[in-house]
């Protein structure tokens, strides 16, 4: 399985970052070749590959460049969204540090697929140094002639902007990104049936494709080597490799691309096992997801419907281990406090409701519980979950209803002896 890894597989080579090392492994031929394609031919390619978006939605990829091309003439754009705020979740990060002309000639070839001559990479505010790295790739691509008019021989040209956000969780979500960029408050728009998708009226009410760094560097390697060869690894539902970002009690933590549909404990033996004590818990797709207590992870398949059939998600990749040690009540009281403070507050359900758990969650582990709080948790997420305006409710949601059902007995626990169920104890550390 080694050799056919995408993303990471020259992670060998000193200054991969550069764009005269890019080149050596392959770097823009990809774009070179999509340049010789049209537009329609491009998509087909990326249709044939099955690469669905790794932001975490798992969308097919080629349906959103499609949608573009529908359009009348006129301003288009292609949105990297770098606002990588999952917990748990750091392959972006790295993506951008070691391979940003990977992002680079993955979003030129998406401007030449739908049109678009303005691209924009919108990275999270602490993102410095990934920020400076993506800055260098772009002025060097202008240099060689990979963005600008370049090798374009249709006259036409394509360009992008990096604009770095203000660390805002809420604007990883794709219409509060694009009203961040607009230069208006960083909250989500409507989306259909009340009002039209990104790809119709996205930027300034025009056409807008938006994916995931992860997407566009993906693109690369499929116009270079074919979307026949990106469909060969993965299952039949869910096409390619996939990086998860693994850390908490574990030997290696990093992260790790594998093929679609490994077994979940396969990854936990590549990041070097539990450390510590025995496997109690693993968060398989970042802090949103629902969590898996030990026993029900022995069967789980990293893709999308296997995840689904174990009860949780495979989301952004962000796979949080946790050993016997971990008290799950303080380690979803951490949750409930990130989710609380990073409600934007334009929807009830999500602004009162994320405030009500962390207040529930802070009563209890102040050793004040109440019996009933428990049940009382898994109300307010029932009247969170798919009331809320944007996806963040469900995100806070999820994780602590899911906590719970799983783990009821610590719960009971820290409101009968007002104490952890596992003495002294560290929640361990996430990204």
């Amino acid at each position: 399985m080694a050799e056919k890894l995408v993303l990471f597989e020259h992670r060998h080579l000193p200054g991969v970052e550069t764009a005269a090392v890019y080149e050596t492994v392959g770097g823009y031929e990809g774009l070179r070749r999509a340049l010789q394609m049209t537009p329609a031919g491009v998509i087909e390619e990326i249709k044939v590959s099955g690469l669905q978006g790794r932001g975490g939605a798992g969308f097919p990829t080629w349906i959103k460049w499609n949608g573009m091309l529908g359009n009348p003439p006129g301003d288009r754009y292609v949105v990297c969204n770098a606002d990588e705020g999952e917990p748990g979740t750091f392959k972006d990060r790295e993506l951008m540090l070691r391979f940003p002309h990977m992002i680079v000639e993955g979003m030129a070839i998406a401007g030449h697929a739908t049109g678009s001559a303005t691209g924009y990479i919108y990275i999270r505010g602490e993102f410095t140094e990934p920020a400076d790295a993506i800055r260098r790739a772009v002025d060097e691509a202008y240099e060689r002639g990979y963005l600008g008019e370049g090798i374009r021989t249709d006259g036409s040209r394509f360009d992008i902007h990096v604009h770095l956000g203000a660390g805002s969780y809420e604007c990883g979500e794709e219409t509060a990104l694009m009203s961040s960029l607009m230069g208006e408050r960083g909250q989500p728009r409507a989306k259909p049936p009340h009002a039209p998708l990104p790809v119709v009226a996205g930027l300034w009410r025009r056409p807008t494709l938006i994916n995931n760094v992860e997407t566009y560097a993906c693109a690369p390697h499929i116009l270079r080597r074919g979307g026949a060869w990106y469909a060969s690894m993965g299952t039949e539902r869910a096409k390619g490799t996939k990086i998860f970002s693994v850390s908490g009690h574990v030997a290696r933590p990093g992260n790790y691309e594998i093929e679609l549909g490994t077994p979940l404990l396969e990854l936990l033996d590549m990041a070097g096992g539990v450390t510590g004590g025995a496997l109690k818990a693993i968060i398989p797709g970042g802090s949103s997801v629902p969590i898996l207590p030990a026993a029900k992870c022995t069967d789980v398949r990293l893709d999308y419907d296997g995840c689904r059939a174990a009860g949780t998600m495979l989301g952004s990749g962000g796979c949080m281990v946790f050993n016997e040690t971990t008290d799950i009540v303080k380690l979803m009281w951490v949750t409930a406090r990130f989710y609380a403070h990073e409600s934007c507050g334009k929807c009830t359900p999500c602004r009162e409701g994320t405030r009500w758990m962390a207040k529930i969650m802070d009563r209890i582990v102040q050793g004040k519980g109440r019996p009933e709080d428990p049940d009382l948790l898994v109300s307010v997420c029932n009247n969170i979950d798919g009331r809320s305006y944007c996806p963040l409710g469900d995100a806070a949601a999820w994780p602590i209803r899911a906590s719970v059902l799983q783990y009821r007995d610590e719960y009971e626990h820290w409101v009968r002896h007002k104490t952890s169920p596992v003495g002294e104890h560290s929640v361990p550390k996430v990204a």
